[in-house]
């Protein structure tokens, strides 16, 4: 829908949408680590290699 004097199209709610955001819980907790497994034999070269865009 295009608005006078506006560079961008203005989005409006579908007929029998609710337009509002969803809210998320109040409280989000935080999610506690889990125990990792042995240590494979190449785990330390992949944590140390780095991205070839970095």
């Amino acid at each position: 829908m295009r608005v006078p004097g506006s560079r961008r199209a203005r989005l409006t709610p579908v007929p029998g949408t609710d337009p509002d955001p969803e809210s998320g819980p109040a409280v989000v907790e935080k999610t506690t680590r889990t125990v990792r497994g042995p240590k494979g034999p190449n785990d330390d070269q992949l944590m140390q290699d780095v991205p070839p865009h970095y």
